[in-house]
């Protein structure tokens, strides 16, 4: 997963030299240790350490489209249009279909993304896009008796979404997001999903045989 970025200006300059452009960093695919000798986080994969940069945000999509690269573009809120702060919050809280498919596909739950995709489009457009905290850990989702399978399914897509969006402000050093990510707990929690319903599909198909 790429994320696409207009950088900030640092709060101890002015000058805005540094934030023309955009840039282009990856997500980390393993997760951080902390070395026992020195007491440093470290990481197995060399790719977060990679920074691209691109004159244009239109330039950067073509980067990534062009590798085959799966790619959230942040952007930030308009601040001339009156509520654009309220409605970035509420986006910040979807995830994009290119976040989907990518977890999807990291999973081996490819020929699902179309499921998940009308999954997230009826609970947004429901108004029913619950969040996180309603329930103590990922599998208590899973093992909701009152949740039908879509609900599953986008509860726990848009979980996996906030935890990676906790992961890079961890990353990136925001105090208000020192906690450890549950990205793994969210993925293993949608492992354990399509377990169950697999297993129902194949007795119903017993049963009608």
């Amino acid at each position: 997963m790429a994320r696409i970025y207009k950088p900030a200006r640092s709060v101890t300059t002015s000058g805005t030299a540094l934030t023309k452009g955009w840039r282009l960093a990856f997500e980390r695919r393993s997760r951080p240790f902390l070395d026992p000798l020195i007491g440093y986080t470290g990481c197995r994969d060399p790719l977060p350490q990679v920074e691209l940069s691109f004159p244009t945000l239109r330039s950067a999509v073509s980067y990534a489209q062009r590798h085959g690269l799966a790619y959230v573009v942040q952007c930030k809120p308009d601040k001339r249009r009156a509520g654009a702060k309220g409605e970035a919050s509420r986006q910040g809280h979807k995830p994009s279909a290119a976040f989907t498919d990518a977890t999807l596909d990291r999973l081996g739950l490819a020929s699902l993304q179309q499921d998940y995709g009308q999954a997230l489009d009826d609970a947004d457009h429901a108004g029913e896009a619950a969040r996180p905290g309603t329930w103590s850990s990922p599998m208590d989702v899973v093992n909701d008796p009152a949740l039908s399978l879509s609900e599953k399914r986008s509860i726990l897509m848009n979980w996996a979404w906030t935890e990676y969006l906790v992961d890079q402000a961890t990353s990136e050093g925001m105090p208000e997001y020192r906690r450890p990510a549950r990205l793994d707990e969210v993925e293993h929690a949608l492992l354990s999903l399509e377990r169950q319903a697999g297993r129902k599909e194949d007795a119903v198909e017993r049963e009608a045989a």
